[in-house]
């Protein structure tokens, strides 16, 4: 197998490299698990040094802009490719023409690259729950009409539908997936508008302070990194007949208010690390929480035997266990 990821040098792409590297299994086009020859990693940065000297690894790094760069990334005989690389929420909105280019432009052309190969390659491209937006259903059923709020939104559901339609036209085998928030995503924080998701957690737990931009009323709709690396991979595997006419499907996840996170971290970690959150209001990012949809139907992707989390406290113990060494609340 000839697989490419990118935007490989985030935290979900790194996890996910190392998840196909240690398990040296996917599945081809007829379905039979196969082993993994080679893999090109592509993103602004190079990943973490224990992948890239594998030596089955070929790190790329570089502008999602530059068609050259991805030619070189998707060489002819590649089977699958997982499209993380993304501007998130925030960025995207705050730069228009830089989350076109890079959301909508490279994602096309990743596809046309695919095309040129005529050899329909799998291609699973990571949407988002932002495809949904304003006033909707509660829950959000898989084909409930899209109507995203943000830039980033409405760059991920024309993914999606290119992803469907060229695969309709055979030119690839795509799958288009919609992201939950994920947390708990370990490093820094970053432009996505739900980072502080992520913040609240995390710095809390390593003897540093969080503020949350939003209300503790705010609902939002969650799924951990072990799930999302687990149903990427599911969702890869699974045959082309599986998916129907429509290569769409919201991975489950799980509806909290912040609120009600704040207490499942004080349930695993106690009242003082819980108390290092800071409240400061931030009208540009509620405004983009309260344009997403917190309530959805996945029963598509229970058909499909994808999984879902437990509970916010099994995800913050997950978190500690999988990004902080196990070692005890600080």
């Amino acid at each position: 197998m000839q697989v490419t990821i990118t935007g490989a040098a985030g935290f979900i792409g790194r996890k996910l490299a190392r998840r196909l590297l240690e398990s040296n299994a996917l599945a081809g086009s007829d379905g039979t698990m196969r082993q993994l020859e080679r893999m090109i990693l592509l993103d602004m940065a190079p990943p973490d040094d224990a992948t890239a000297n594998d030596p089955r690894v070929t790190v790329l790094t570089g502008d999602m802009r530059d068609r050259s760069l991805l030619e070189q990334a998707l060489p002819a005989g590649t089977d699958s490719v997982f499209h993380l690389a993304a501007v998130v929420s925030a960025g995207a909105e705050e730069d228009f023409d830089l989350g076109m280019a890079v959301n909508l432009d490279a994602t096309r052309t990743i596809l046309e690259i695919c095309r040129g190969h005529s050899t329909r390659p799998r291609v699973v491209f990571a949407s988002s729950c932002a495809a949904f937006g304003g006033e909707m259903p509660e829950p959000i059923a898989d084909m409930t009409a899209r109507t995203p709020q943000t830039s980033y939104g409405t760059q991920k559901v024309i993914g999606e539908l290119l992803v469907n339609d060229y695969s309709r036209k055979q030119f690839v085998d795509g799958r288009a997936v919609r992201f939950p928030t994920v947390v708990v995503r370990p490093g820094k924080p970053n432009k996505a508008a739900s980072t502080f998701a992520s913040s609240i957690i995390r710095e809390p737990l390593q003897g540093q302070r969080a503020t949350c931009p939003v209300a503790a009323r705010s609902r939002m709709f969650l799924a951990s990194p072990r799930s999302i690396i687990e149903n990427l991979l599911r969702a890869h595997n699974l045959a082309e007949s599986d998916w129907g006419p429509s290569r769409e499907v919201t991975f489950p996840g799980f509806t909290l208010s912040v609120g009600e996170m704040v207490d499942a971290l004080k349930a695993v970690a106690g009242n003082e690390i819980a108390g290092r959150i800071d409240w400061s209001a931030d009208p540009f990012i509620q405004a983009i929480v309260d344009g997403w949809p917190p309530e959805f139907d996945t029963d598509k992707a229970d058909a499909l035997g994808l999984v879902r989390d437990d509970s916010m406290e099994d995800v913050i113990r997950a978190f500690i266990e999988d990004d902080l060494d196990a070692a005890p609340p600080a």
